[in-house]
């Protein structure tokens, strides 16, 4: 492949996801590839990336993208920003949230493991909060990772993946070799396309948003647009779960860490205040 097919490849990513190669590129980009140009027809990926500089093919684009975007996922991934949603986030919002909703917002959801895992998590504490009830919302921009989100349907190697096998048992039915999660999972959760790096004042207003192991992908500019947009999402009370390799230090005040919550931030109120005593 050549420098120029690189370079192109690295513009359209960057333009349609947000996505940044890494010094890893020529291999990446082979593994990632070589799936979508032996399915489309294509003698190698040289001759892929080749179609995709010389040609405007919307779909051929589209497969590129979902292929070189990353879809790691797992159910209760990481383990502790759930264990802090149970403990802290979950108890402190049903005080104040009158009506007993919660809105939570997945955002860049891959293929539901994460979710779903919340969704399970809330009904695990049902008795102790009995009229409090979920709203999530969950986006991805892979129309290939919603579908199979959406299906519920994952394989044993998948349920086995951070899934407490009681919850495994309760939750999930064996379809073949699949396991597919419940009805009532599925219909607790709403599944939308959406690109990150779209004007996001659509969502509306959340109480949650869970952005995890995605800014790490981004460059600095798209990170605070992209946290930015999300902090006018939230009221003052809400809150905003990132990777634990990811932070907001550096790249705007509107957030803070949450003390003692490792990967939890909250709105800073202080930036708040001195935008309304400058314009006093």
């Amino acid at each position: 492949m050549t420098n120029e097919d690189i370079e192109h490849l690295s513009a359209m990513l960057k333009a349609r996801s947000g996505l940044i190669l890494g010094s890893d590129k020529t291999y990446l980009i082979e593994s990632r590839l070589a799936p979508v140009a032996r399915k489309e027809g294509f003698s190698s990926v040289s001759a892929l990336l080749t179609a995709l500089r010389t040609k405007r093919d919307e779909k051929l684009m589209a497969m590129v993208t979902d292929a070189m975007t990353t879809n790691e996922t797992f159910f209760f991934r990481d383990k502790v920003p759930f264990d802090q949603f149970k403990s802290d986030v979950l108890p402190a919002l049903a005080k104040t949230r009158l009506n007993g909703e919660i809105k939570i917002w997945c955002a860049a959801c891959s293929t539901g493991q994460e979710p779903y895992s919340l969704a399970m998590l809330m009904e695990e504490s049902r008795a102790q909060f009995p009229r409090v009830n979920l709203d999530i919302l969950a986006t991805d921009i892979s129309d290939r990772c919603l579908e199979k989100a959406q299906s519920g349907l994952y394989t044993q190697f998948e349920v086995q993946r951070g899934l407490p096998i009681t919850m495994m048992v309760k939750n999930f039915e064996k379809v073949d070799e699949m396991w597919r999660i419940s009805p009532k999972m599925r219909q607790s959760i709403r599944f939308k396309k959406l690109n990150l790096l779209d004007d996001l004042r659509g969502i509306g207003r959340m109480d949650v948003i869970y952005c995890r192991n995605v800014l790490i992908y981004f460059d600095l500019e798209t990170k605070k647009k992209v946290l930015e947009q999300m902090a006018q999402l939230l009221p003052d009370d809400g809150y905003l779960f990132l990777g634990a390799a990811e932070t907001v230090l550096g790249i705007t005040d509107a957030f803070k860490p949450m003390p003692g919550m490792r990967g939890l931030y909250i709105k800073n109120q202080a930036v708040k205040t001195e935008a309304a005593r400058r314009l006093a």
